[in-house]
């Protein structure tokens, strides 16, 4: 299903419900790029999603770590396991294959990945990109757009 949606939250609460909301919606394989400036709601609307798909774990921003994975117990047929990557150490599309990362983007989890729009060709390959716009203080403008694939 191809589409774009366009949402405004206006406190982190919202975008972490919209996280949560949009989470219903992913399916094994789907590769999410999130695009947006520091502080813009990226990693706030990853713990919604997460707490959608009922993973365990603590979410923050993985900027140090570069790759956080967040398990739920296995039930067949259904999503178990999150990974949530922050590309905003990574220096090129090089350093991205040489540590390995391109893994995880090919499971059968779901793949969320801060800062895809570093590296052209990992954002081609995204079957969701969402952007992040700030409008305000708290009020954050957030574009859904599919690009087929299973959301």
């Amino acid at each position: 299903m191809k589409g774009r949606e366009t949402h405004t939250t206006h406190s982190p609460e919202e975008t972490e419900a919209l996280g949560w909301e949009f989470s219903r919606k992913l399916l094994p394989g789907d590769i999410v790029g999130l695009v947006g400036e520091l502080g813009s709601g990226k990693t706030c609307f990853v713990r919604g999603v997460a707490k959608g798909l009922g993973v365990r774990g603590n979410v923050k921003s993985p900027s140090f770590t570069i790759i956080n994975i967040l398990e739920r117990e296995e039930r067949r047929g259904e999503i178990n396991r999150l990974h949530h990557i922050d590309l905003y150490r990574i220096r090129s599309a090089d350093d991205f294959y040489d540590a390995g990362l391109e893994e995880y983007i090919y499971g059968k989890g779901i793949s969320v990945i801060e800062w895809a729009d570093k590296f052209p060709e990992l954002l081609e390959v995204c079957t969701i990109v969402i952007r992040f716009s700030y409008m305000g203080e708290k009020v954050r403008e957030i574009v859904i757009q599919r690009r087929g694939g299973s959301a």
